[in-house]
């Protein structure tokens, strides 16, 4: 297998916040995680700064529907070496999917997260989707759009409700108030 690299931020992808939450500096790294084709991502560096995006795993049409998962331990564990590794990993937990599809993928993406995580010794924790969306906007059922504006409002620029969603989940799983002060 090719080595992989990490994807170029995607046009619309947010640039980090102005200033880093008020985290102390040699903290380990904190990804929080979206999963999907389209997975939404947010870290919390070392130094305490926050970069987030979005990253896709669908394969071409010349590619078994394995290589996405290929491709997203790839990028795990990509992500962890340029972080210096990565101390614990959020994800957001759904119970509900739309489809039998979105079901087998998120499944198989899940199975793929915690495979890895176990094999390094790296904490993960599923948060339920109702927890997140109270968290960023005070309403366990708000939509796509309440979510976006809920982060913008906290000074991130999301390019996609998958970036915000991991985003909010970031600040849910590193500063009980995510507030930026």
């Amino acid at each position: 297998m090719a080595p992989l690299t990490l994807p170029m931020p995607a046009a619309g992808a947010s640039a980090p916040p102005a200033a880093p939450l008020p985290l102390a500096i040699g903290r380990a790294a904190v990804l929080a995680l979206d999963l999907g084709t389209t997975t939404g991502w947010a870290l919390r560096g070392q130094d305490g700064g926050i970069t987030s995006g979005t990253v896709t795993f669908r394969p071409s049409r010349f590619e078994g529907g394995g290589m996405r998962y290929l491709r997203f331990r790839g990028w795990l564990g990509e992500l962890a070496g340029l972080t210096g590794g990565l101390a614990r990993i959020a994800f957001e937990e759904v119970r509900s999917h739309a489809g039998t599809d979105a079901a087998h993928l998120y499944g198989g993406f899940l199975a793929h997260l915690s495979a890895w995580c176990e094999e390094r010794g790296v904490a993960y924790e599923g948060v339920p989707v109702g927890t997140i969306k109270r968290f960023a906007t005070g309403r366990g059922n708000a939509d796509k759009a309440a979510m976006i504006a809920a982060v913008r409002a906290r000074g991130f620029a999301p390019a996609d409700d998958n970036e915000a969603d991991a985003i909010a989940l970031l600040l849910w799983a590193t500063n009980g108030q995510g507030s930026r002060t």
